[in-house]
């Protein structure tokens, strides 16, 4: 039975199908509030620290196919022409001492970077029309935020009249779900538990480098062509809930059940599309959409990354420098798809307590009956580097196919085909969303909350105490979670009513002291340029309710504009989490399972439905002559400027006695192989005086000849923004920086060694096993920032002595 859009009872009415025929008409803290605060919520946190919520050769596709009647010849080999921006900016937060955002556990504080984080910013505008545009930002975070995307649209409007034309209609911020970023940025309680509150210093990072990243694509807007294709991925990404998804109907699996390396469990369809200057027919970017869960990088990890999207962002960018299809300042954004039910860590879930077992399939248990010690594998879960190995390997399978495919589409294009750029977006509130099912059946949503299992976390992050996936309840389980749960709210029986068969351990949207836990207000986002259509999701949907949100809004968009010109197929694609976090969307039967993923749906059964309902009854503001928008809807609450925080200020810096700032402590020594790591350690001061944005805290230099200084292999990227320290000279000859905080392989630690002093240690470490390094004469060099006592800071520099790196086979 078809989907029917939501009816009378759920609020505005949805614009009728002649749309196309219309024209568009400081909360302060208080300190004696924090007190109570932290009395009657140290069980949740202690409760929380122990959750996750982490939740060979490519057969190429091409969609084709216009509709019967199409008059191909007014159409151009490359598709419409559109106007086309990308920008990428540094959106790195505190490094160290900051709670990492993803897998909920307190004492996962940070130590350092492995990996700049970055927003990239996508432009695709109609060169007829201003105000017909979108942006898609893909951000190196767990999810988009509420307080984030308000800063976002703030800056925005301080930019003056040119930017006039993006808004709430048209931003969407994604984040890549990594779960090695810094936390304490997020808009509601719940999240903010386990980071100590909310950090100003890690939310205007995120927000400033975001604006920037948009500022980047809006300038270099110009005429140009999109292409779009997909590729199978193979190895980056398994069912962690396997048992869940298979509660879906046979007929369903079977739909997507197509090989023994594709059945069906997981998307296993990369989706592209190419961005390509009309000027000097030069690509500017790709924007990519795949499943598979930020958590390759496991919770013992301390480092600040991008995970796997940031690998395969990373790989992607550096492997077109020299590649003359590519313009300088190319963006790779890496982008999620329907990822709620996925893993990278491809080997499966095992125990390990020396059984050399599997954990069991129905709970994520091991033998003593208890999550605990079911951990998942990577696929070189072996080498004990808190899954760093694993993680670039699933980063390099993601861009290898996604390579191809930018190589096969410069070569066979499958051009983006219609005039139309178009948006909607609209807030709705999901705590009593009522509306019919395509049967006819009368259902609601529930005002949101989290059940037993989602003190589970999942086997790429298991919780903790006696909490297992699928079947726990109060019966199962201690009784002082019963009373924890009610301490923040017993649920009413109607609550319990709604949400069955979910047994609810906190019933977090009907609380709001001090400030609201979730959201009960969500996002409801839709792109369409040409035959491609992009569902911005708040939400992690499991791989089978991506695909029946996909299924419907395609169908929609067939049935509604069918007889548009130029009208094509459409391609559905799905990105997300975006604009806030609303946990999880699990189909009907996945969430009657119980697991992890169902346990964390907060709507109750019908999260799904109610948002495939609410998405078709906007659709028609995507038709090709629309030019108004959806009523915007109850906006939720920016809380960024009430929000507690309980996270210590630095102090102070100081240096050991009769040693500098930036001295180095360790040397390195004079040789080393290629594959060895090489390490220096200074005098430092805490990263967080200065997060360097758009700079770094440690790079590598290499002696060149002034001839060769513009040649140097693993520098070729002289448009890249961190690298702004080029060239320098002394008695050896001319240094040249060839890493970065930007490169994988560069590590940067920092640790304290007084607090009662101030006195902290810097280890920069190169991984030369790094696949672009190459025999010659290196040095470190340390940029740190120092703060007194009075609050004064100051730069410094630190550099190591100079070491030989030879190739070990010559």
């Amino acid at each position: 039975m078809p989907w029917t859009r939501r009816g009378g009872k759920a609020g505005d009415s949805p614009p009728s199908r002649n749309l196309r025929q219309q024209s568009q008409t400081p909360y302060h803290r208080r300190p004696t509030a924090a007190l109570i605060i932290i009395l009657l919520f140290v069980p949740v946190f202690l409760l929380l620290a122990t959750i996750s919520p982490a939740s060979p050769a490519q057969k190429f596709k091409l969609w084709s196919g216009l509709h019967s009647g199409q008059d191909k010849e007014t159409q151009s080999q490359d598709g419409n022409e559109y106007l086309i921006g990308v920008g990428k900016a540094d959106i790195t937060g505190p490094c160290v001492e900051i709670n990492l955002m993803g897998y909920a556990d307190p004492h996962q504080i940070g130590t350092g970077l492995r990996q700049r984080l970055y927003s990239r910013a996508f432009i695709v505008a109609d060169p007829t029309n201003a105000a017909d545009r979108f942006v898609y930002l893909v951000l190196d975070t767990q999810s988009g935020d509420t307080a984030v995307r308000y800063g976002i649209l703030s800056g925005l409007s301080e930019f003056g009249s040119e930017y006039e034309n993006y808004g709430h209609h048209n931003l969407a911020v994604t984040g890549t779900h990594s779960h090695s970023g810094p936390g304490a940025w997020l808009n509601y309680l719940l999240p903010q538990i386990t980071s100590k509150g909310f950090d100003q210093q890690s939310y205007r990072a995120i927000v400033d480098g975001a604006l920037l990243s948009i500022r980047r694509a809006h300038e270099s807007l110009a005429p140009g062509h999109l292409s779009v294709g997909s590729t199978k991925v193979v190895g980056a990404n398994i069912n962690r809930s396997l048992f869940a998804y298979l509660a879906n109907t046979e007929e369903e699996r079977t739909r997507y059940n197509t090989s023994s390396e594709d059945d069906g469990s997981v998307e296993k369809d990369l989706t592209m599309l190419k961005f390509q200057r009309a000027s000097d027919g030069k690509n500017i970017g790709v924007l990519t959409w795949f499943p598979t869960h930020g958590t390759s990088v496991l919770g013992n990890n301390t480092l600040i990354s991008g995970d796997n999207k940031g690998v395969a962002a990373y790989l992607f960018e550096k492997s077109v420098i020299s590649d003359d299809t590519a313009a300088e300042g190319f963006v790779a954004g890496f982008s999620q798809a329907n990822v709620g039910d996925t893993s990278p860590n491809v080997l499966g879930a095992w125990c390990e307590d020396g059984s050399g077992e599997m954990c069991n399939f129905e709970n994520s248990t091991c033998g003593d009956g208890r999550s605990q010690k079911c951990h998942a594998r990577g696929p070189l879960f072996t080498v004990n580097d808190e899954g760093t190995s694993s993680c670039f390997e699933i980063g390099k399978r993601q861009f290898e196919p996604a390579k191809k495919l930018y190589d096969h589409l410069n070569e066979a294009p499958n051009p983006i085909r219609g005039s139309w750029v178009k948006s909607f977006h609209t807030f709705h509130n999901m705590s009593n969303h009522q509306f019919q099912l395509p049967n006819g059946t009368e259902v609601r949503t529930c005002p949101a909350a989290l059940g037993y299992s989602f003190a589970a976390g999942t086997s790429d992050g298991p919780g903790a105490f006696d909490f297992t996936q699928h079947g726990s309840n109060s019966t199962n389980t201690s009784p002082v979670w019963r009373v924890v749960g009610g301490m923040l709210k017993e649920p009413t029986e109607e609550q319990i009513a709604c949400h069955a068969p979910k047994p609810i351990l906190l019933d977090v949207g009907e609380v709001s002291s001090p400030y609201q836990w979730t959201p009960n207000v969500v996002d409801v986002q839709v792109f369409r340029v040409g035959q491609l259509v992009i569902i911005v999701s708040p939400g992690e949907a499991t791989t089978m309710a991506g695909r029946r949100w996909k299924n419907a809004v395609g169908d929609e968009i067939t049935s509604l504009f069918a007889e548009e010109a130029q009208s094509a197929t459409p391609i559905v694609v799905l990105g997300g989490p975006a604009n806030s976090y609303t946990h999880y969307i699990t189909t009907e039967e996945e969430y009657g399972i119980q697991r992890y993923e169902g346990a964390s749906t907060l709507y109750g059964p019908h999260t799904l439905a109610a948002y495939i309902n609410v998405t078709l009854s906007w659709i028609p503001y995507l038709g090709s002559s629309a030019s108004s928008r959806p009523p915007r809807g109850p906006e939720p609450p920016d809380n960024s400027n009430r929000s507690l925080s309980f996270i210590p200020q630095v102090i102070r810096d100081s240096p050991p006695f009769f040693k500098q700032f930036g001295e180095v402590k360790q040397d390195v020594e004079d040789v080393y192989q290629i594959g060895a790591p090489v390490t220096a350690k200074f005098v430092g001061a805490n990263p967080r005086n200065n997060l360097r944005l758009e700079r770094s805290y440690a790079v590598v230099e290499k002696v060149v000849t002034p001839s060769a200084s513009s040649a140097v292999p693993g520098s070729e990227a002289s448009g890249e923004e961190l690298r702004k320290e080029r060239t320098r000279g002394d008695g050896e000859g001319q240094w040249k920086v060839v890493r970065d905080d930007s490169d994988w392989h560069l590590v940067f630690r920092w640790h304290r060694t007084s607090e009662l002093l101030g006195t902290s240690e810097v280890d920069i470490t190169w991984e030369t096993a790094d696949p672009w390094a190459e025999p010659g004469r290196y040095r470190f060099r340390y940029f740190g920032d120092a703060k007194s006592l009075a609050g004064t800071i100051t730069e410094f520099e630190g550099v190591s002595g100079a070491f030989e790196l030879v190739d070990p086979n010559r």
